[in-house]
This record gives C-alpha cells, sequence and structure tokens, in this order.
C-alpha cells in the first residue's frame, strides 16, 4: 500500500513538472523564437464545446495548442468571469446583463453550445478558475479584459499565473501607462493596432519604445502601407500577430477559406509569407496540423 502510495505521488508530481516545462517553453518559443508561430484558440475550441467554457479550454491542452484568448466581465459584486458578451443571453439559458448580476445568480445558469438551443452541464467559470486550470499547461489570452487591469494582474499573482497571461488592447501607450504605469513592467502586455488606420504608424512607433513580445495587427486591407508596416515591425524584433477569424481582420485570407474552400496556403500561409507567427483562430487543430506539415510548430 506505501510502496502503490508513494508512486502515485512520484507520477503526479512528474506530472506537473512536465507541466510546469511546457509552459516555460512555450513562453519562450513565443518570445525567443523567430520562427516557431504560435497557435491562439480565440474563445478555446468552441466548436466542439460551449465558448469560454473550461471543456473548450481543455480541449486545448489535450490538443496541444499554445495560448487560449479569454473575454472578461465583471459581475455586480465584483467577480470577474469568462463570457465575451455583456449579457447572458446568447451564451446560456438565462437572460440579464452581467453587471447586474450576482456571482450566486450566473453560478444558477448552465452554458449552450455555439448556435444552439441545448444546454450542456457547464458553468460559467471564473477567471481564478481557468487560471488555476491553466497554471504550466498554456499561455492565456486576455481580450475583453483590460478594464480589470488591476484586479486581473492581483489574480495572476495570486494563483503564480503572471508569466503565462498577455493582457491587450487598443489604447494609445500614453492611456496604459497613466492607468497601469504601476505594473505595466510586471506583466506581458500587447498591443492592437489597426494597421490601415491614419493614426497606425505613430501608435507602432510608440510602442516600439517598450518592445512588446508582439503587436495584433488588423489587416482590413492589405496595401504598401501595411507592408511597410509590417516591416518595421520586424525590423524592431517585435512579432506579428494576426487574426485569421474573420475576414475583416486579415483582408480575407480566414479560417474559412482554409477549411471551407480548401486553400490553407491563400489563408494561413498568406500570413506566414508576410511574417505572422503568432496566428489567433477559431480552427484550432486544423492550423496545428497545417504548421506541422510545415514543419512551423516544434517546441524547442
Amino acid at each position: 500500500m506505501k510502496k502503490t502510495c508513494l508512486l502515485v505521488i512520484l507520477t503526479i508530481f512528474s506530472l506537473n513538472i512536465l507541466a510546469e516545462e511546457r509552459s516555460e517553453r512555450l513562453r519562450d518559443n513565443l518570445f525567443n523564437n523567430p520562427k516557431y508561430v504560435t497557435i491562439v484558440a480565440h474563445r478555446g475550441d468552441w466548436r466542439n464545446h460551449p465558448e469560454n467554457s473550461i471543456p473548450a479550454f481543455q480541449s486545448c491542452i489535450d490538443m496541444g495548442i499554445d495560448m487560449i484568448e479569454i473575454d472578461l466581465q465583471r459581475t455586480k459584486d465584483g467577480q470577474l468571469i469568462l463570457m465575451h458578451d455583456r449579457t447572458v443571453d446568447r451564451c446560456t439559458n438565462g437572460k440579464g446583463k452581467i453587471a447586474d448580476m450576482t456571482y450566486e445568480e450566473i453560478q444558477k445558469l448552465l452554458l449552450r453550445p455555439q448556435h444552439s438551443a441545448s444546454v450542456t452541464r457547464n458553468h460559467i467559470p471564473t477567471l481564478e478558475e481557468v487560471l488555476i486550470l491553466c497554471k504550466g499547461k498554456i499561455l492565456i489570452n486576455i481580450d475583453k479584459g483590460y478594464d480589470y487591469f488591476q484586479q486581473v494582474y492581483e489574480l495572476m499573482e495570486k494563483t503564480g499565473t503572471t508569466s503565462q497571461v498577455i493582457i491587450k488592447s487598443s489604447n494609445s501607450l500614453e492611456k496604459v501607462k497613466n492607468e497601469n504605469g504601476t505594473v505595466l513592467d510586471k506583466v506581458i502586455y500587447m498591443p492592437i493596432v489597426n494597421l490601415n488606420d491614419k493614426n497606425a504608424e505613430n501608435s507602432i512607433d510608440d510602442f516600439i519604445t517598450i518592445h512588446p513580445v508582439a503587436i495584433e495587427c488588423c489587416i482590413s486591407k492589405y496595401n504598401d502601407k501595411v507592408e511597410r508596416l509590417l516591416q518595421k515591425i520586424r525590423d524592431a524584433g517585435i512579432k506579428i500577430w494576426i487574426n485569421s477569424i474573420w475576414a475583416s481582420l486579415c483582408d480575407g485570407h480566414d479560417d474559412d477559406r482554409a477549411v471551407e474552400l480548401g486553400e490553407p496556403d491563400e489563408s494561413w500561409g498568406w500570413i506566414l509569407d508576410r511574417g505572422g507567427t503568432v496566428i489567433q483562430t477559431d480552427r484550432p487543430y486544423d492550423l496545428l496540423q497545417y504548421l506541422k506539415n510545415n514543419k512551423r510548430h516544434k517546441l524547442k
């Protein structure tokens, strides 16, 4: 009995070490491997599980995805939960604004699969639950969540996941520094820049001064200006994040083109050709296979 208990303890300890090693390797590849392509699963594996749910994130971990993207809202009593919308109407069997509901009320609701009237047994998770789930296993990108920057930071520190989490926003560098300058150098912050915007180059020049690990580049129309700005970002040693989730974010070179039309080279290949090495996708499994086939997804 004692030998069996010892074996179980050693096995659990070994698995925890392996998980910790994986998150460190993912981070190292994101920061230091210019050729490695980081896959970001938009709202988790939502085609097979409810979006922003524990099963959707666990599926990404099991699949070997690098990063999940999550969205935050705050309840009436101050609890940070995962939900893209400001209401629970679309994703649950309930109705109402999250800001008007307590955490206890939120926990009574059940999540729906995407575009389905059916209800699962999954509850809305808290940010803390997700951080604990992902600790040591996968990187996390917080999209809708900048408004809760300080509270997010406190939870990251509490759970020991600060080194795994990217917080992003489309705010100016001046605004971010004024609002969160005390912790900005303690977290991974990533700016979002619309490269077709008239002020895009000024924003890029500002953010180059703090050298973020990546800049999320939104491209509604690819042109000479966009090409030049992408080159400027690459020349600064900053990674380029491009979203293939919607055609409007990547000049039509999206996931559906890759999978539905069977043109992955005109989608993900197009992004790679423009120096994109962080790709946010709604098709994490398909993108993973594509990158493996092209030898662009092998951890150091």
